[in-house]
């Protein structure tokens, strides 16, 4: 598919200028998921199995190299992705899905090469020959991951064509290791109805470890979540759980808005340093 345009300011709360080059995501996570609803709304999408089977953005890199002049004295970084996955899973095969990943890394340069810096999230994995990349690329990169349950089952059931959490945790380690700033997305944390290693998310937090900003919010578009009795009293124990480990670790801490202790924690996860 092609598009007319590629960069664009995000309204998201701790967004700014970002890319999305695929419509849909393998990932199919169930949450619901926002991306996907709106998709569906507006047409760009018909059914969950569509919006499972992404349609990569064929001229992502002309698009960039047409906008990058026009824009570049205004953009200090750019993130990948708010409605699509940039490192996206292929289930089947058990890999990272090759076109998406070379797409994405094809884009990182192109950007790095203007000085302009890139944070990324995914569900998926970072292949190993990326990883091996990163000394050569922006020094002020930052690789997140997103993980919510350290839970198979739930993964299973609510994120079912993501990596396995295993996988996502190790890629974060390894990115790490090799020099990379990474950062980790708790959102939506489920409630214990959901899953109920949900209760305690300390384990969460210690597998996290290495990293070093953390977004944390509560579940939202869920009926099962809101009707939970306790989900105030749960997001609160999990949102100071979240904070303390932050202040010892030393850690850059966001808390998305509507979750407990968000006025108290609000930060530029995605800006340098």
């Amino acid at each position: 598919m092609n598009r007319k345009s590629l960069l664009y300011e995000s309204k998201v709360e701790y967004g700014g200028w970002t890319i999305n080059h695929a419509q849909g995501c393998s990932h199919g996570c169930r949450y619901p998921c926002y991306a996907m609803m709106l998709a569906q709304r507006t047409g760009r999408a018909k059914t969950y199995e569509d919006w499972c089977a992404p349609k990569l953005v064929d001229n992502a890199l002309s698009l960039l190299d047409a906008e990058i002049p026009r824009l570049r004295h205004r953009v200090e970084s750019v993130h990948l992705s708010f409605t699509t996955d940039p490192f996206m899973f292929d289930a089947g095969a058990q890999a990272p899905l090759r076109p998406m990943v070379e797409l994405t890394t094809a884009i990182i340069r192109r950007l790095n090469d203007e000085g302009i810096r890139v944070t990324t999230l995914t569900k998926g994995v970072y292949p190993d020959d990326f990883i091996e990349q990163v000394s050569s690329l922006h020094d002020q990169n930052q690789y997140g991951v997103s993980v919510v349950s350290l839970s198979e089952d739930f993964r299973e059931w609510w994120e079912p064509g993501a990596a396995p959490i295993a996988s996502r945790l190790a890629s974060a380690r390894r990115l790490a290791d090799a020099g990379g700033r990474t950062w980790a997305s708790i959102e939506p944390y489920p409630t214990p109805n959901v899953d109920p290693t949900s209760a305690d998310i300390r384990p969460l937090l210690s597998a996290l470890e290495s990293v070093r900003k953390v977004v944390f919010g509560k579940w939202n578009y869920s009926s099962l979540v809101s009707s939970f009795p306790e989900a105030n009293g749960h997001y609160e124990k999990a949102a100071v759980a979240v904070a303390a480990w932050s202040q010892e670790g030393g850690k850059i801490l966001h808390i998305k808005n509507g979750t407990p202790l968000s006025e108290a924690h609000s930060a530029d996860v995605l800006s340098a340093g």
